[in-house]
């Protein structure tokens, strides 16, 4: 099949040309014949800040990677064309994205994730036509963000974390999120082999969970309001009187 990389920016094109040897370092050996057959889409786009990459998070209320960040994706649906299809009808039920704005590029080498019995294509697109994104269904998707791709290759935003099930992989802090697992491992190795990685700490090993609350954390006070002004001398009281308490506080 002949694709048309007409505009597509030549760290894609590099994604593109080395995606049979992607060093994706935490693949997981051979396929089981139970594995459930998923895709996710791997997005890339531009705006006035410059290229990035489209990420979802999770709802914390799913029972399965809760509240954790992610690609569009999902599983494929009997008669679905496989993993084109799937990763395009994910995206639009998960972050509004139409698939008719989306061209399609290529295929990144499967990846068989044991924990959950699921084998997983990313499929790489290029954003032709970008339309606001918009939450899905928000039982499953907490947030979507299309995330720059200057953000992912800076040094002080990324890290190694620790799971407590002694898995210990690369990770990002975007976005208010901490993108760890399987969706740090595919952007640590698409940003390598698109010729975009910068040297970072690898001896900078964190806990997850205190890094995700910290992150939450530092999310939550950039959203709290800016304390009340100061009151005028009309607005002072006359006279000393007992503490006020700030609502909200």
């Amino acid at each position: 099949m002949t694709v048309d990389l007409a505009g597509v920016p030549a760290h894609v094109r590099a994604l593109l040309d080395s995606a049979d040897a992607l060093p994706l370092r935490h693949r997981m050996g051979d396929a089981t014949e139970t594995a459930r057959r998923s895709a996710v889409l791997v997005l890339f786009g531009e705006t006035e800040h410059g290229h990035d990459v489209l990420l979802i998070e999770k709802s914390t209320r799913l029972r399965t990677h809760a509240g954790q960040p992610a690609f569009p994706g999902g599983g494929a649906e009997p008669g679905e064309d496989y993993p084109v299809g799937t990763a395009l009808r994910e995206a639009w039920e998960e972050a509004g994205v139409e698939p008719s704005s989306v061209r399609v590029l290529g295929e990144l080498p499967e990846l068989f994730l044991g924990p959950s019995d699921n084998l997983v294509v990313p499929v790489v697109g290029w954003w032709d036509d970008p339309r606001q994104t918009v939450t899905g269904d928000p039982f499953e998707v907490a947030q979507v963000a299309r995330v720059p791709l200057a953000q992912l290759v800076d040094p002080r935003r990324r890290f190694r974390v620790r799971h407590p099930s002694g898995y210990t992989g690369p990770a990002f802090e975007v976005a208010g999120m901490v993108v760890w697992g399987f969706t740090a491992g595919v952007l640590d190795a698409v940003l390598t082999a698109a010729g975009l990685a910068r040297p970072w700490d690898t001896d900078d090993v964190r806990d997850l969970a205190g890094e995700q609350e910290r992150v939450r954390g530092s999310a939550a006070a950039d959203e709290e309001p800016a304390d009340r002004a100061a009151p005028t001398v009309a607005e002072a009281p006359s006279s000393p009187g007992p503490p006020r308490t700030v609502p909200g506080r």
